[in-house]
């Protein structure tokens, strides 16, 4: 940073000043964490020996902080991937079942949007398809923060609801399934060839769930990429023009996982490896009758609050896939 062509490209100065802030960040909180173990033991032996046994309630209050928070810093340090700091573009897709799957993906839509507010980050709707009865049949959200892509990673796959159906008549238990893809939003100059003839763009009217906010104007954009069929759609900007540069952003970011994938499967394909391209595979259960329990089959953590985790609660079950695959 002291060179003097630092500022020469502003952007890439930028991030390398916002990688060494976060850098810095984890050490001071690393020695913030020291000096506060260290006060809470010398606090803790003064209890004792001067059996002031009203300390206790409140150094315990203070232990289940410094736990939690050390639990943050350790997975800081878990996230060491090229991509794991990044922002995330979220996807979530009802499966077969019609009005019921519609409704379940939009119960995972709220839950992950809960859980982004809960952490301070911001999200953005860039895509809805409101189901015919209710719900949404697919949706695409911008996650914006630290590390989101990183927690959020461990969300992929296929998670599964069973309940009493709500639009049932004969209030008969189904069973449902959404499927959940994660790819990092990578900056515009990351290297992703894309011919303007291999672009097909179409304008729409868009819409809100239920039909509403409908526009009057084709200002929502799909853009495809013949070459491969990977699509990326907006609709929620004021124009446009400005739906488009969005859509082009999630379409690079699309093709850019696209081809890593593709890299990665000749990668192991030269080493003979058989690796499962698991995109259809159950992570997780969330059963609502005839009891209640929601699991994580890749890791076996499991939790009887429901509620809880529907309300954007999940970090039990991402730091335990984390751990693991550490």
């Amino acid at each position: 940073m002291a060179k003097s062509s630092f500022w020469d490209n502003r952007q890439k100065a930028q991030d390398v000043i916002s990688e060494a802030n976060s850098l810095r960040s984890q050490v001071a909180g690393w020695q913030e964490l020291k000096r506060e173990e260290e006060e809470l033991s010398e606090l803790l032996e003064l209890a004792r020996e001067e059996k002031e046994e009203s300390l206790l309630g409140e150094l315990e209050e203070r232990k289940e902080k410094l736990r939690k928070d050390l639990g943050d810093l350790e997975l800081k340090s878990i996230l060491s991937g090229e991509y794991d700091r990044n922002s995330a573009i979220l996807t979530i897709h009802a499966g077969a079942g019609g009005t019921e799957s519609c409704d379940w993906a939009n119960m995972l839509l709220r839950m992950y949007l809960r859980w982004g507010e809960r952490k301070g980050y911001e999200a953005k709707i860039l895509d809805i398809l409101p189901g015919e009865g209710a719900g949404v049949k697919n949706v695409t959200v911008l996650m914006k923060g630290e590390y989101v892509y990183g927690r959020l990673k461990a969300e992929m796959g296929v998670h599964r609801l069973v309940r009493i159906s709500p639009f049932d008549a004969g209030h008969r238990r189904h069973t449902s399934f959404s499927s959940v893809d994660v790819i990092p939003e990578v900056q515009d100059e990351v290297k992703v060839d894309i011919k303007d003839s291999d672009l097909k763009i179409d304008t729409y009217r868009a819409s809100g769930a239920g039909g509403q906010h409908v526009n009057v104007t084709d200002s929502a954009v799909r853009i495809t990429h013949l070459p491969t069929g990977i699509r990326a759609q907006c609709q929620n900007e004021r124009s446009q023009h400005q739906n488009k540069a969005v859509a082009l952003k999630v379409l690079r970011a699309r093709l850019f996982e696209y081809y890593r994938k593709k890299q990665e499967e000749e990668i192991a394909k030269q080493r003979g490896e058989k690796e499962e391209i698991a995109w259809g595979s159950q992570i997780r259960s969330y059963i609502f009758q005839p009891y209640q329990m929601v699991k994580d089959h890749r890791t076996n953590i499991e939790t009887g609050n429901v509620n809880v985790v529907m309300d954007g609660e999940i970090d039990l079950f991402i730091k335990a896939y984390l751990r693991r695959r550490r």
